[in-house]
């Protein structure tokens, strides 16, 4: 599995969600690198990392397990968008000795998926994929922005994208959430149309401890959306933590 390393300091690792790759925390990098070490990593079958995709958020936590072996990560924050804070939420629980903390952007502890995509992705990618972009972000966002977003998805092998979304409709950890023993930050936009703000709130009101903090106006890529106010609140975070 491939990672970019950026920075110095405290390690905490980007996943990105179903789709996605390392592009999905430019925001990130230069806001973090300055005081930490940036960790964005390609989950199997996306961007950079060879190999198939997955079919399971296990299964991508145990792939995240073998990069921080090969990369000699011995502790480090773990921040995850959408299908990203899926696989957290299974690595801190499974892996709390690894994980410093956890940050859950656009999450939940259980990730159903809307029947049309499965059903959509493989027949239609084009239209499936807009549909995705389309309700991933906000209806203010930009629409040049957004479709640069879109041309970069539909990079994405359909099976890929198939396999992902496989992966959160078959996530459920809503029984386990007491059982997460690190620090827990979440994050929501309040016009989150596919993980609304009640996933948060959930995670929030189960993890131990949890902190909550909802992005006003911010869509499901809160990350790309509302990048100040996203960093802000992970960097108070990790000052406490």
């Amino acid at each position: 599995m491939e990672i970019e390393e950026y920075g110095s300091g405290i390690p905490i690792v980007f996943i990105h969600g179903a789709g996605g790759s390392t592009l999905s925390w430019a925001f990130q990098i230069t806001y973090f690198e300055g005081t930490n070490t940036v960790i964005l990593v390609d989950l199997p079958g996306h961007g950079k990392s060879r190999g198939p995709s997955l079919a399971s958020i296990a299964g991508y936590a145990d792939a995240l397990k073998g990069a921080f072996d090969d990369n000699g990560i011995t502790s480090a924050f773990i921040a995850g968008h959408s299908m990203g804070g899926a696989v957290a939420l299974d690595f801190a629980i499974r892996y709390p000795d690894l994980a410093r903390g956890i940050v859950l952007i656009g999450t939940g502890a259980r990730l159903k998926v809307y029947p049309e995509i499965l059903e959509g992705i493989l027949r239609d990618k084009e239209k499936t994929a807009r549909m995705i972009i389309d309700t991933a972000f906000s209806p203010t966002f930009p629409a040049q922005l957004k479709e640069k977003v879109f041309t970069e998805y539909m990079k994405n092998d359909a099976k890929a994208i198939f396999n992902d979304f496989t992966a959160c409709d078959g996530f459920n950890v809503m029984e386990q959430l007491h059982s997460v023993s690190v620090p827990t930050l979440v994050i929501c936009g309040t016009e989150d149309r596919f993980t609304p703000v009640r996933y948060s709130q959930y995670l929030h009101d189960n993890i131990p401890g949890a902190e909550l903090v909802c992005i006003e106006s911010g869509g499901h890529m809160v990350m790309i959306e509302k990048p100040g106010e996203v960093n802000s609140a992970i960097r108070a975070f990790l000052l406490k933590s």
